[in-house]
């Protein structure tokens, strides 16, 4: 081999090394850009989900963008957050509604935009959705319900703590108490009135419940903050009741360790936020996905806590295949 053909083949090969360690490094730096849409930033619900989806999207390579109206379930802050995305034309979407009815006609214009939706949490009432994930809001109410029930030896005095009136959240987990009610005829539902899911209105109502019925011995909230909002009213009263939320946050398992909480029903925001981004993510990359994740509704309580007891920041994603069997 004479020495023109050997400096060819080493600058050929000086130059392959080259471009390939370009492509590899930009590829590393410019992964799928995501947006993810929650509803507020004030429940911890949505806060773990934020980080499911960050972990997702750091296990996979792509890059998350977060979308939060800084008012509580705004509709024209969503409204805004969504033009800005549709501008910018992120790979895809994962997005929490902050109202299933309202948000359609922004839900349509990232369809005409073109960019693939995943909805989760919140079902959306209209649009086109690559898929859906989340859990049953229904059997999450039923199955929080009977717990409790069912620790009361099926008699007792109730009131329930609902959330957002018109709500699809709130009128599937009310439909699930109903039914629960319905299969405990000794209970006795005292009074329902909304606290819109904000712990501080959970507290309010709950001193206000207390003031009118001198006998309490469950507490159903629709959630974790309402469900803390009505402990501290009961501690401040000196009052004992039995109380159960729904959602698995960390503070309800703190409360759940301490005594204070029954129960809360789990409905594993970390694992949505993994999944819905994992959905977007594959369907970029044209790996097969489902139409339709939805998790086994069950019940975080004083003997199977230990898994929910890990800090969300502290979490990984499972698997793929493990986390759509939830």
């Amino acid at each position: 081999m004479n020495f023109n053909m050997t400096l060819k083949s080493t600058s050929l090969a000086i130059v392959c090394v080259a471009v390939y360690a370009a492509s590899t490094g930009a590829q590393a730096q410019s992964g799928e850009k995501i947006a993810v849409f929650t509803k507020n930033q004030t429940n911890p619900f949505f806060q773990v989900v934020r980080l499911g989806a960050d972990s997702a999207a750091k296990q996979m390579g792509a890059v998350v963008t977060h979308y939060v109206p800084t008012k509580p379930d705004s509709i024209p802050e969503q409204l805004s957050q969504i033009d800005d995305v549709v501008i910018k034309k992120p790979n895809a979407i994962v997005f929490t509604p902050v109202d299933y009815k309202a948000m359609g006609a922004g839900v349509l214009k990232m369809n005409a935009a073109g960019i693939p939706v995943v909805n989760i949490t919140d079902r959306s009432e209209a649009g086109k959705f690559v898929a859906f994930v989340g859990a049953s809001d229904y059997e999450l109410g039923l199955v929080t319900a009977r717990y409790l029930f069912k620790t009361l030896g099926g008699k007792g005095n109730v009131v329930i703590l609902d959330g957002v009136k018109g709500s699809i959240v709130s009128a599937d987990r009310a439909r699930g108490f109903a039914d629960a009610m319905k299969e405990s005829p000794q209970i006795k539902l005292l009074a329902s009135q909304p606290a819109n899911f904000q712990r501080l209105q959970g507290l309010q109502v709950m001193e206000n419940l207390m003031q009118t019925h001198a006998q309490i011995d469950g507490v159903v909230a629709a959630n974790d903050a309402m469900a803390a909002g009505a402990i501290e009213a009961l501690e401040g009263a000196n009052r004992k009741a039995l109380v159960v939320g729904i959602n698995g946050t960390k503070e309800a398992v703190d409360a759940i360790k301490a005594g204070k909480m029954l129960a809360s029903g789990d409905y594993n925001g970390f694992l949505q936020g993994c999944v819905g981004t994992m959905v977007a993510i594959r369907e970029l990359r044209k790996l097969p996905v489902p139409k339709e994740v939805v998790f086994k509704a069950s019940v975080i309580d004083k003997g199977n806590y230990q898994a929910a007891d890990i800090p969300a920041d502290k979490r990984s994603c499972p698997a793929w295949e493990t986390a759509i069997k939830g």
